[in-house]
């Protein structure tokens, strides 16, 4: 039977893994933890940034090409320093990312970034967070052969529709708007049964409906399009709620709506 190790080295034991993370964190403004040689610091050093910055390369490619090699090393470097991680699931570090560029956008700190930032990083982040959730279509009792007009028409837990202010799928290297459109980007992201996500554009009827389907789940679909056509002013709501209804059967047919609600 071991012996507990004494109070006192477990204080010291920890105040040596605080000066070491310290150090690793900032490097250029914390000090070396005593009596460990700088070639181990070194590979310390690179292997955790290099880990953290390769992960948020693959995650955000596209601001990856935009900030260029040197910038985006000090952005990640600015995250690794500065952010404070609220879990340690390497699966949740794109979305620390986003957090840190919102308390970004909130500090004191004067940063050049382009105004569209934090959208374009959410965009990117949004893949991989359809593509690792644990959402299902046969979590929510349906019938996918439910008339869409009669019953009440239940959107994919997979489609995800999504509003921006700028034309996020647009941004790259070769167009860096300065002022947003007058009207928002709206889209929508499914993932495939094959596991792939695709990217759809949505026009501003389509992105009310999913809408109205998901915060008004007990109406039926005719109900849903009686409702949208009042709120858009149809002077002809007969042949409003035809294309609606031909708008849901397309809707279905694609995998965006599962059929219609049991429960």
């Amino acid at each position: 039977m071991t012996s507990a190790a004494p109070p006192e080295m477990d204080d010291t034991l920890a105040a040596q893994q605080d000066a070491l993370a310290a150090y690793i964190r900032d490097p250029e403004r914390v000090s070396p933890p005593a009596g460990v040689e700088e070639r181990r610091l070194k590979i310390y050093r690179d292997l955790f940034f290099n880990n953290v910055e390769g992960m948020l390369a693959g995650n955000f490619p596209v601001l990856r090409r935009l900030y260029g090699d040197d910038g985006w090393r000090m952005l990640i470097r600015a995250f690794y320093r500065d952010h404070g991680c609220q879990t340690p699931l390497f699966t949740e570090l794109a979305r620390e990312f986003l957090r840190y560029l919102e308390a970004r956008a909130r500090g004191d700190d004067s940063h050049d970034d382009p105004p569209w930032l934090q959208e374009l990083a959410h965009y990117e982040w949004v893949e991989l967070a359809l593509q690792i959730s644990e959402a299902r279509n046969d979590e929510i009792p349906h019938d996918p052969n439910g008339h869409l007009l009669d019953g009440r028409p239940l959107v994919s837990p997979l489609a995800w529709p999504l509003a921006y202010g700028w034309p996020v799928h647009r941004i790259g290297p070769d167009y860096r708007p300065d002022t947003p459109p007058e009207a928002p980007t709206l889209l929508m992201l499914r993932r495939e049964t094959d596991g792939n996500v695709s990217f759809h554009a949505l026009t501003p009827l389509s992105f009310r409906l999913l809408q109205r389907l998901d915060a008004e789940p007990g109406l039926s679909g005719l109900e849903q399009l009686r409702a949208l056509a009042e709120e858009a002013g149809a002077t002809d709501a007969e042949a409003f709620t035809r294309e609606g209804a031909a708008m849901l059967a397309r809707m279905h047919a694609e995998g965006t709506l599962l059929g219609t609600r049991q429960d």
